[in-house]
């Protein structure tokens, strides 16, 4: 039987090492993190051949003091832990004291460092984790750690290493979510000598996501901001037109900690429902902040999988963080508001060079203009007493002479005198200075900041806007969102109608046990149908607003929404709503009233609705300068 022994410590160390060091990566990870956790504001990374053959960080963070250096490569040696209440609140990247000892075991490495307070630093040498004497050496304030030939003394790693450029691109993207997770501190990344990344350090996060994740990436977010309790989220979330074909540009950063959650990619998508196309997935980069004792990151050794003591409240705080943003997106501004008091002193209201209408007071024309006559005083006179045979009274026109004053003709009885007024050259010129006139508030409509230019191919609604932007609006898109959040947002089930002859749908199999395994959510939507047997449903009832000539149809759609969609009852009932809405809503090249086109503009100019239930856009907006552009105006 074998002989049970104690693993020399240099195979041990291998092992450990194993656990820790996967590829060039995991110590360009490992280093950095150290760097930052030694408070460092400018972080540069050098890589030669994807990092296989020299790796070097340099920082200018604290530094070691000379005696500390061979302390700093031992296993479990650490300056971040001192008791065992200290896991439960870790405030650094670092705390394992795993990495430099795991780093040295498969390597060469040389370390030099420097402590603001010395006139010269240290260097040491170690390979295969055996350590050498440790020197003086001139060198800046902070660290430098050289790796090189990295597995050279485990051959059977190198075997499962990718190409220099897979591995470059790993340890690049390392170096990018850590520049990510710290806007206040400049990452700066060179690959065989070219520059490939280098952020500005400003504590401002877009400048950072603009350097380490591009132009087009940036220009496609929208900013978020918010908090449930003691956690608190922000960052970018991108639009819901931006979506992407993985999840690859979701990144989630706890207390300044890359981590990997399927609780907080839940919520972000959850956010999105019913905003994004199939098949996409929303990018983001959020950074989520809560007490360190309300998270536990002593989970995996990559320090990558994080536990939270409540998930609720994360989530809640991530979700309706991205909801409110992606509901502000597009919305127009709010105008200023105006103070209702205005101090003034009476000097100063006598100063002012004339003094300004009542919001309520009425402009005449010229030809009545009031003000330079007195006022009349009218007393109500008792109605007459009709007598039993009136002459017919003879009337008379009299029409005054230009430029001459009017003077009424002695009055005859029996005789009405009709006075034709002047004409309108001949009226006087009103007086330079007039009193308005004071009347009741009466309740003015406010024109809309927008007006309807037409309709085209009786899909699109041609709008122009307060600021000279032209609109393209499809209609059937944008009805379809509304009939979608009014669906969604009543507490009851839709209007019923009864259909005076039942839809008999033939369905395959497996759609016929989805539709009658979910009887009562259908009839939750308006629906109510029954088993007729052999595969065949009757559809009794449908929604008011969904054509009876489409029952067989949208119920067809249903059914296969239920087969493939099976999931929990409200994301089923929102799929159900998506084709009620459809089916429902104005269709493409139907005849539509000007209310109705004007109703549905309102929804988009409001910024109401900026998406079908779908994902799809409902309106696309061109600039004056873009119209002008195209025409070679600009």
């Amino acid at each position: 039987m074998p002989q049970i022994q104690q693993l020399p410590a240099h195979i041990a160390d291998l092992i450990a090492a194993g656990e820790v060091v996967e590829r060039p990566a995991s110590v360009c990870k490992e280093l950095l993190e150290n760097a930052l956790d030694a408070g460092a504001s400018a972080v540069s990374v050098e890589l030669e051949k994807g990092g296989l053959t020299y790796l070097r960080v340099t920082d200018n963070g604290c530094g070691m003091a000379a005696d500390q250096l061979p302390t700093a490569f031992l296993r479990h040696a650490t300056s971040k832990l001192r008791t065992a209440s200290d896991l439960a609140a870790i405030h650094t990247l670092g705390f394992r004291g795993e990495a430099l000892a795991a780093i040295s075991a498969v390597s060469r490495l040389d370390v030099f460092s420097r402590e603001p307070s010395s006139d010269a630093g240290a260097m040491l040498h170690l390979e295969g984790g055996v350590p050498g004497e440790v020197t003086a050496a001139g060198c800046p304030v902070g660290t430098t750690v050289c790796v090189r030939d990295l597995f050279y003394n485990t051959p059977a790693r190198m075997k499962f290493m990718k190409k220099d450029s897979a591995e470059g691109a790993a340890a690049s993207a390392v170096v990018t979510q850590l520049a990510l997770s710290h806007p206040d501190v400049s990452f700066k990344l060179l690959r065989d000598g070219q520059e490939v990344l280098h952020t500005p350090g400003n504590g401002e996060l877009l400048p950072a996501v603009y350097a380490a994740l591009g132009r087009e990436f940036a220009l496609s977010l929208l900013p978020v901001s918010g908090s449930n309790g003691d956690v608190k989220v922000s960052g970018f979330v991108t639009k819901p037109l931006a979506g992407h074909g993985t999840r690859a540009r979701q990144l989630f950063f706890v207390n300044g900690r890359l981590v990997k959650s399927q609780l907080l990619t839940a919520a972000v998508e959850e956010g999105y429902r019913n905003r994004l196309l199939k098949g996409k997935f929303p990018g983001c980069v959020l950074h989520i902040t809560l007490p360190a004792d309300a998270v536990d990151v002593n989970v995996h050794p990559a320090k990558t999988v994080v536990k939270f003591v409540s998930d609720k409240t994360v989530f809640d705080a991530v979700y309706h963080t991205v909801t409110s943003a992606l509901d502000e997106e597009g919305r127009p501004p709010k105008p200023a508001e105006k103070p209702f008091f205005q101090a003034m002193t009476a000097a100063e209201f006598r100063a002012r060079p004339d003094t300004p209408a009542p919001k309520n007071a009425v402009e005449l024309p010229a030809g009545r203009a009031i003000g330079s006559a007195p006022a009349r005083t009218y007393t109500p006179v008792p109605a007459p007493v009709p007598a039993p045979a009136a002459p017919v009274p003879e009337v008379r026109d009299v029409a005054p002479e230009p430029g001459k004053a009017f003077t009424a003709p002695t009055a005859r009885p029996g005789t009405v005198y009709h006075i034709t007024p002047p004409a309108a050259t001949a009226a006087p010129e009103p007086e330079p200075e007039q009193q308005a006139i004071e009347m009741p508030d009466v309740p003015v409509r406010e024109e809309a900041p927008w007006r309807i230019a037409g309709e085209v191919l009786k899909t699109y609604i041609i709008c122009e806007d307060g600021d000279g932007a032209v609109w393209l609006i499809d209609k059937h898109a944008a009805h379809e969102r509304v009939r979608f959040d009014a669906l969604k947002a009543s507490p009851v089930p839709p209007m019923e109608q009864q259909l005076l002859t039942p839809a008999a749908v033939t369905l395959s199999g497996e759609e016929y046990g989805a539709v009658l395994e979910n009887l009562p959510l259908l009839e939750r939507c308006g629906f109510r149908c029954e088993d007729f047997g052999d595969g065949t449903v009757l559809v009794r009832a449908l929604p008011d607003d969904v054509p009876a000539a489409e029952a067989a149809s949208t119920l067809e759609e249903m059914a296969q929404k239920l087969l493939l969609q099976r999931a929990d009852p409200e994301t089923l009932r929102d799929e159900l709503l998506h084709t009620i809405a459809c089916k429902s809503a104005i269709k493409a090249g139907m005849t539509s009233d000007v209310t109705e086109l004007a109703a549905l503009v309102r929804c988009v100019q409001s910024g109401e609705i900026r998406y079908c239930p779908h994902g799809r856009p409902v309106a696309a907006r061109l600039t004056r300068y873009e119209l002008e552009k195209m025409f070679k105006r600009a």
